[in-house]
Formats: C-alpha cells, structure tokens, sequence
C-alpha cells in the first residue's frame, strides 16, 4: 500500500471548499432616467401640467425628476396637484429655487425629496387671495370652508420649515420673505433634526437588549 505523503502546509481535502478567496462583486445596472421641469412664471390652470402629472405617476424608484422653480406662484388647485402627484411618485423628486418661489411655488419647492438652493434666491409666504360670488350666505360659507383648508395645508407642507409663530402670522394675513442664507440654514436645522430623530430611534432597540440582558 502506498502512503501518501503531505507537506505541514497541506490543508486537508475537506476546507478547499471553504477557504476564502476575497469577495465577489455582484454588479446589477438599472437604466436611471432624469426628467426636468421648469416652472417659471405664473402657476396657471391645471389642463397645462398634465405631462407632467403622468410623468411622476408612472415614474419608477429609479428615475430622477427634477422641478426647476423661478415663478411668484399662481393657481392654488393646480399647485396643490403638483404636490400630491410629487408625494405619490415613486421617483426621487428634486426642487430646485432657481430665482424666486414665491407663494404656491414656495409650497412647491417644499415638497421635494432633496431640495437645492442657489445664492441670490428667495421665497415668499403669504395667505390666499381669491373671488367670492353667490348669494351672502354662499359667500360666508365658501370663506370658512376655504380658510380652514388653507391652514391645513398651510401646517402640513410648511411645518418644520416655518415655525408654528409663522404659520400663524401668515394666517393672520402677514407676508414672510427669506433670502437664500436664510433657506439654507431652515434645511440645514431640519436635516440636523431628521439625524438626531434617526440615531435616538436606532439606540432604542440596543437599549432594550441592554437591560433584558442586565436583568
């Protein structure tokens, strides 16, 4: 019978299988797709922003869609269906403040994913305006209807950025300019925010075990 002979540096049949060989890169390409909106001057009727309503409802997670903003606002019910279709899209939405947003188009530029400031910029806050008609107790109940939907919506898209004592102010009827230097220290308190918000929701669960374990 023969015996096989090894050198002290042979590992044995059985660990070939499980010797490492470094990591192995798994590499997937998905096709990104980058759309860009200009929304300069006047928010008009909402017939006119259709295309772009169907581009960010069959927009996929991998598509990027950018809304260039210089415009003093306009038609409320058309800027709030550019919201609502921002919110649903499945593609990451980027605001971008160009010149000026101002009133709807302040909302606007609030409401995307990742929001970009250029110097010299500005945004304006400020209550609705509107035309009345009807009989007078038409009119009374269109103002309370429409005044208490303004502040609704007022709170949800502008709160954390504006504080409560300017919601109110603006509710009141008062106008709230800021210049870029302002805008961006907002965002930058509201991502400071979001981080401590995340790292105090993370150490709960290591917390927890901490204290099954001591008990």
């Amino acid at each position: 019978m023969k015996r096989m002979l090894s050198g002290q540096d042979d590992e044995p049949a059985g660990d070939e299988e499980n010797r490492f060989r470094g990591l192995i890169r798994y590499e997937q390409h998905l096709p990104v797709r980058q759309v860009s909106y200009y929304l300069c001057g006047e928010i008009r009727e909402p017939q006119y922003y259709t295309e772009m309503f169907y581009t960010l409802r069959t927009a996929a997670d991998t598509d990027l869609v950018y809304l260039h903003l210089n415009s003093s606002g306009g038609d409320f019910n058309t800027g709030l269906q550019i919201i609502n279709n921002m919110l649903a899209s499945n593609a990451r939405v980027v605001t971008i403040l160009e010149a000026r947003a101002f009133s709807m188009a302040a909302l606007i530029f609030l409401c995307g994913d990742e929001l970009i400031v250029h110097d010299n910029c500005q945004l304006m806050f400020h209550i609705y305006s509107g035309i009345f008609a009807g009989k007078g107790n038409e009119q009374q109940a269109e103002v309370v209807a429409v005044s208490s939907w303004f502040e609704k919506v007022l709170s949800h898209l502008c709160s954390p950025f504006l504080t409560d004592g300017e919601i109110a102010n603006i509710l009141r009827g008062a106008d709230l300019w800021m210049d870029s230097d302002d805008i961006q220290r907002r965002l930058t308190r509201m991502k400071r925010a979001a981080l401590k918000a995340r790292q105090k929701k993370s150490s709960k669960p290591a917390s927890k075990a901490a204290a099954a374990q001591s008990e």
